[in-house]
């Protein structure tokens, strides 16, 4: 309470003088006056003023300032006669900063002053507005793209480029480097490229492949008593099947991984093969199985003999070549001269002894070269 009581006496010590020096005639003018240089914005004026304090010589120019605007000295700082007084406004500054945006406040009334107060690095920075362009009460939106380097690594190579890219994507097209489908770019297309960061392009391919593969068939063997003992007859010849299987292929910068099984098909199911084996009794020797000597073409000649000779007497026997068959060795066309089907060595003995004697008949031993002469023994 006295320091307070004692101020309102200093305050009031001036006015009385001001009163005794006006009642006495004196023209000494006012009691407190100050010359004080007023800057607003960076445009400066000289005013005379009364007020004690900054905050006194703002009200009396009719200066309103709020928490966004700057006053040097403070407001409440003491006024002397030859004082400056400086007052720079708040603007606001909607800066998209690499892609970043945010609102922030300045003093500053140029782009260029304003970057250096917020402490971005400018030097080489793409702007959309000038750094000269004044900065107005109202504000102002502003976009800055900094400089950075960044490597680009792609098909084998790095490469280094200078971009002001936001994203991953614009900086690997600044590097000259095309996205396919399917590529992967690491870290994500739209991740913000990093000073001095490295990014990735991985060139991905998705392909399809076909592929077939046999299905084997199986064998019946039937019962005939139609066929002698030891005999056998191919009724219906087997055939494999087929099958189709789709494989996924995927391709990582030109190395082709393992095929991944998508799924099969049947395109060919198998023929099962019948085999009918004789079960019924063997001819007679002169009979119309090999080793008889009976009448007709060829009759009594040792058709057994000849057998023994070019097949060992087995019915089914195949040469090494494959080209002759059955028990007389017939190849595939002098059989079908005789009457034969299918190959010689399918038909039962009988059949085979009958096509021999028709073609003894009509060649003699000519297709026995070797083996003919044991005929007449």
């Amino acid at each position: 309470m006295s320091i307070h009581l004692a101020g309102n006496v200093r305050r009031l010590v001036p006015q009385a003088l001001v009163v005794a020096m006006l009642a006495g005639g004196t023209g000494a003018g006012v009691a407190g006056a100050a010359t004080v240089r007023l800057s607003v914005d960076g445009s400066a004026r000289t005013v005379r003023t009364s007020a004690s304090d900054v905050a006194g010589v703002l009200r009396e120019q009719g200066i309103a300032v709020g928490v966004h605007d700057l006053v040097a000295p403070a407001a409440g700082h003491p006024l002397h006669d030859g004082d400056a007084v400086a007052v720079r406004y708040g603007r606001p500054l909607t800066l998209t900063l690499d892609g970043r945006r945010r609102r922030v406040w300045t003093t500053a009334t140029t782009v260029s002053a304003a970057l250096r107060q917020l402490g971005v690095r400018a030097d080489s920075a793409l702007l959309d507005a000038s750094r000269g362009a004044a900065i107005g009460r109202r504000g102002l939106a502003l976009d800055v793209r900094t400089l950075r380097r960044v490597t680009v690594v792609a098909d084998g190579r790095a490469h280094l480029v200078r971009t002001h890219a936001v994203t991953a994507r614009g900086a690997v097209a600044d590097a000259g480097v095309l996205l396919a489908a399917g590529d992967v770019l690491a870290p994500a297309p739209d991740a913000f490229p990093d000073d001095g960061g490295t990014l990735t392009v991985r060139r991905i391919r998705d392909s399809g492949t076909v592929r077939r593969e046999p299905l084997p068939y199986r064998t019946v063997r039937r019962a005939d008593a139609g066929l002698p003992r030891g005999t056998s007859r191919v009724a219906r010849r087997g055939r494999a099947g087929v099958r189709e299987l789709s494989y996924a292929v995927r391709t990582v910068d030109g190395v082709a991984g393992a095929p991944r099984l998508l799924g099969s098909r049947i395109i060919r199911q198998p023929v099962t093969e019948v085999v009918r084996v004789g079960t019924g009794p063997v001819p007679a020797r002169g009979a119309s199985g090999a080793g008889g000597k009976g009448g007709g073409p060829g009759g009594g000649l040792d058709w057994a003999a000849l057998a023994a000779c070019e097949s060992g007497g087995r019915p089914h026997a195949v040469d090494p070549s494959g080209r002759y068959g059955g028990l007389y060795q017939f190849d595939v066309r002098t059989w079908r001269s005789m009457g034969g089907r299918g190959r010689p060595q399918d038909a039962p003995a009988a059949e085979q002894t009958l096509r021999a004697r028709r073609l003894y008949a009509a060649r003699g031993t000519a297709p026995w070269p070797v083996c003919g002469r044991r005929l007449r023994r």
